[in-house]
């Protein structure tokens, strides 16, 4: 990495970058991990981890350049960070159940920023970061809400929810208000993540499955009619529809 922003011999194109414009390649590995994962690739993994690493180096020369912190102190950091949050492990504090590992782990968060000076948290979903993906951060405010009992204790209840919500984008669908049917479709998606919260499944990850799902299925219309010597341009609904359910069927016999 400092070979490829020496100012005299490196790349253009990363002598050229900085935070911000590394910042999005970031996100993106780090979405690549996750869809590595999720297709139990773990020859993927291991080059994707690669990637993900790249970005740490990267950030973390820009940052030496400037005398900010270099890798090893990054690294340093977060041994640093284990350590003092692993009082259970490294240290004689008493932890036998996740659930009391992450009490502990919230109270020393706590006294870290107390230690730093920083500014008290402005209530319970003030620490929840708004750079998050829209259906995580989602998952992660509802998380925070239940911890002081803001919660539905039955999915059943949150499905009743999500049909209330069904109606009221039919309702403004009906008067023709976009502005209120994009807020409405926004309540139904977040009562969404709800159900999936309450049903234990990661939103973000279901829904990586069925985008996937989606993939394979279109990609057997695509090939069937590619067969027949057309494509989905050039073909009505209704068959679109019949080869839809071939795969549906197909992907149930294997």
């Amino acid at each position: 990495m400092a070979a490829l922003r020496d100012p005299e011999s490196g790349c253009p194109w990363d002598l050229q970058q900085d935070f911000a414009s590394i910042a999005p390649y970031t996100i993106e590995e780090a979405y690549e991990v996750a869809d590595a994962i999720e297709r139990g690739d773990l020859s993927h993994l291991k080059d994707e981890l690669g990637d993900l690493l790249l970005q740490v180096a990267f950030h973390a020369r820009m940052a030496e350049e400037r005398g900010a912190f270099d890798f090893r102190a990054v690294v340093e950091a977060i041994t640093s960070k284990l350590l003092r949050r692993h009082p259970h492990v490294f240290g004689d504090v008493g932890c036998h159940t996740p659930e009391e590992v992450e009490g502990l782990w919230a109270r020393i968060k706590t006294e870290e920023r107390g230690a730093r000076g920083a500014m008290p948290a402005r209530g319970v979903l003030a620490d929840v970061p708004v750079a998050l993906p829209a259906l995580t951060r989602a998952l992660k405010l509802q998380e925070k809400a239940s911890s002081v009992g803001f919660d539905w204790h039955d999915a059943r209840a949150v499905l009743a929810k999500i049909r209330e919500e069904a109606d009221e984008i039919e309702h403004a669908l009906a008067k023709g208000d976009d502005r209120e049917v994009a807020s409405e479709i926004g309540d139904l998606l977040f009562a969404v993540v709800n159900l999936a919260r309450h049903a234990s499944t990661d939103p973000e990850a279901t829904l990586r499955r069925t985008n996937a799902k989606f993939e394979r299925r279109f990609r057997f219309i695509e090939e069937k009619l590619a067969a027949r010597g057309c494509n989905p341009a050039e073909s009505s609904l209704e068959e679109m529809d019949r080869l839809w359910d071939e795969a549906k069927a197909a992907e149930r016999s294997s």
